[in-house]
């Protein structure tokens, strides 16, 4: 099917916030530099996203050498990207882990607040506060920032064109919230890969990525549908759920860029036991 090729790398730093491209990175054992070291939380320090809340895919995001440019609508903060804590530190809930991080400053908790139309506060991650990646997934002792659940997610092109062309109304790859976006090789080959470089980074697929109602939500408008979850739970779903990505684990920690080419060296089974799969 062609040559692998890199071809588009992507941040999202505040967890359910809008993406960031990039056109290089460092790849870092939790993920990519800046990528979702933020997160909102509710008043029980519970976090924030679009599943409940699908207007935080209004927030869009820019970054620069300093600050951290979020824009709601006409309005804009400039969040440091380095900064001191203003704020004792709290214990916070991702899914089924509790981690330590702190409130930013109440300031920026409550623009994000008012344009939310709900009480929260923004919180950071620190990078050297601990979150381990699940232990049947992980290759040692690999630890992951505020993502889901693993530091890296890919996609390649091809799945994405197969999926629109099921679809009535093609959907944008925003919907995934990728790291990585790749051409070449065939539809969904992505969840065979185990060992594989991109460029002269060495990374591991460790598990398809299970989808959810986020990828509902449109990314400009906020507004929800049933699509792309439903087309892709006709073809694409094993174990009672819906896969469409494979997350990654990281062996090096150099660097990445657009254009790099991906050499895959090992390959897996996926478990598809009661899956409903229809190419």
């Amino acid at each position: 099917m062609g040559e692998l090729k890199l071809t588009e790398i992507w941040i999202y730093p505040i967890k359910s916030l809008g993406g960031i491209r990039q056109s290089s990175s460092r790849v870092m054992e939790k993920g990519l530099p800046y990528d979702r070291r933020w997160m909102l939380v509710d008043g029980h320090g519970k976090f924030m996203t679009q599943r409940i809340h699908p207007s935080m895919a209004l927030f869009k995001l820019s970054i620069d050498e300093r600050y951290l440019i979020v824009r709601f609508k006409d309005d804009t903060i400039n969040i440091p990207l380095k900064h001191t804590a203003v704020t004792p530190s709290e214990q916070v809930t991702i899914w089924d882990d509790v981690v330590t991080g702190y409130e930013v400053d109440p300031i920026f908790s409550k623009w994000f607040s008012q344009r939310l139309n709900f009480d929260c506060r923004l919180i950071y991650f620190p990078e050297n506060n601990p979150r381990r990646v699940d232990p049947k997934y992980a290759t040692g002792s690999e630890h992951v920032s505020l993502a889901d659940a693993y530091p890296f997610l890919i996609i390649g092109q091809s799945s994405l064109d197969d999926l629109n062309n099921r679809l009535d109304n093609a959907v944008p790859i925003n919907r995934f919230r990728p790291n990585f976006v790749f051409a070449g090789g065939a539809p969904y080959e992505e969840d065979t890969w185990r060992n594989f470089s991109i460029g002269e980074n060495n990374f591991v697929g460790v598990k398809p990525c299970a989808r959810c109602v986020l990828t509902t939500v449109n990314q400009d408008t906020a507004e929800k549908s049933s699509e792309p979850l439903k087309t892709l739970a006709s073809y694409r779903t094993w174990n009672n759920k819906v896969y469409f990505g494979q997350n990654l684990l990281a062996i090096d920690h150099t660097m990445v860029r657009e254009g790099d080419t991906i050499n895959v060296s090992s390959y897996q089974e996926v478990n598809r036991d009661k899956a409903v799969i229809h190419p």
